[in-house]
């Protein structure tokens, strides 16, 4: 999803409650026009169309859908797309209420970008974020901490509390259990440092890298995380390196004689291969035949967690709106408002528009940029399904 580009006058809006506008040789410009207002924070006109055009973007380039299912994700999204916006800035404003730290994962993030666009330097990806999308590191790093935040107070207020009995997995397991049938099978995840095009210098440092990278994950550090950070494989790389599951024969044969009689956890040693570097572990392993529950209890419990996940966020957030000030202006559509409660629009009938000069304008021009709409996660539904309820 990529950023949106505006600019948010944020010393100004703050102090008005209707449009922000500029005298330009006696004619009234409108500047910005605030449409929400939730506890301090707030979301623009144009915010919310920015929000609106991603969204219809991402929906236009689904083929998969035919074209009157894009025309009913279309109105879905335009019904959402405030209801969004609001339950990001209240997750945030939770966040930092309950003093969430994030910063380590911001910074991972952050190494991630630059390993995937190949950006050596913290001031190289100073300009990269300037000359990609018009904005200042300070604003993008903002951005990366609003997400993060937002994901990391629903793991902590939501999913923490999604509890599945041992009494719920046993009784799905006994009712599924023609669906745990294996075949000898291995699930893996890499780390791929590439070799291809690369001579000289550059050959001798990817391969002290994957060198580096063996030591290091061979000594306790995370795969995972290595795996985000040094690897090649963009793809597996974004997903902690993971690769899924193979059976015996779809592997080269000298990588299957080290796999299938390896342990779960066990990572090999570094495996030179046409391309690149090769680091594989082996996540778990799969016997031929009914996998019994304890092998499979973990996969048991994503199932049966995924379908409640995305009513508690609602429920969840939900609380949040009924603790917060929030003021809608006319026009404008919350689609899960709290039951009983008003969030009418003060009467602006009684408030006089704001006005500024060009020069005080530029002074000042601080921008803030509002995270874009993330889709709530869940989990246990088709991809229609949660369109429909994140709004695309």
């Amino acid at each position: 999803m990529t950023l949106r580009k505006k600019i948010l006058l944020v010393g100004l809006l703050t102090m008005a409650v209707g449009p922000l506008v500029l005298a330009v040789r006696g004619a009234t410009v409108i500047l910005e026009e605030i449409i929400a207002k939730v506890n301090g924070d707030i979301v623009t006109r144009s915010e919310f169309q920015d929000a609106m055009a991603e969204a219809r973007a991402q929906v236009a380039a689904n083929q998969r859908v035919t074209e009157e299912r894009r025309q009913e994700l279309f109105q879905i999204t335009e019904k959402n797309t405030l209801r969004n916006l609001i339950d990001e800035l209240l997750l945030v404003q939770k966040g930092d209420q309950l003093e969430v730290n994030v910063e380590a994962q911001i910074l991972r993030q952050r190494d991630r970008i630059m390993k995937q666009n190949d950006i050596k330097t913290v001031e190289e990806f100073e300009n990269w974020a300037i000359e990609r999308f018009d904005l200042p590191i300070e604003d993008l790093m903002e951005q990366l901490r609003r997400n993060i935040m937002s994901q990391a107070v629903l793991g902590q207020e939501v999913g923490s509390r999604i509890v599945v009995s041992r009494e719920d997995i046993e009784q799905y397991y006994s009712e599924h259990k023609t669906e745990f049938v294996r075949k000898e099978s291995v699930r893996l995840s890499e780390i791929f440092v590439s070799t291809e095009g690369k001579q000289g210098a550059e050959l001798e440092e990817a391969k002290k890298t994957a060198n580096e990278v063996h030591d290091r994950v061979h000594t306790g550090e995370p795969f995972a995380e290595m795996a985000r950070r040094f690897s090649d494989n963009k793809q597996s790389a974004e997903q902690g390196g993971s690769l899924g599951v193979f059976e015996r024969g779809y592997l080269r044969k000298e990588i299957e004689e080290v796999v299938f009689d390896a342990n779960t956890g066990f990572i090999t040693e570094l495996m030179e291969v046409p391309n690149g570097y090769l680091l594989l572990k082996v996540d778990d392993r799969f016997r031929e035949g009914q996998a019994e529950l304890k092998d499979v209890e973990d996969e048991v419990r994503n199932r049966l967690t995924g379908p409640k996940w995305d009513p508690a966020v609602r429920k969840y957030l939900t609380s949040l709106r009924e603790e917060a000030y929030i003021e809608i202006r006319p026009g404008y559509v919350d689609s899960a408002p709290v039951a009983g409660k008003d969030t009418s629009w003060s009467d602006p009938a009684d408030l006089a528009p704001v006005t500024t000069t060009k020069e005080e304008l530029l002074k000042k021009k601080k921008k803030r940029r509002l995270l874009w709409v993330i889709p709530l996660p869940g989990g246990g539904k088709n991809k229609d399904d949660k369109d429909k309820e994140s709004g695309g």
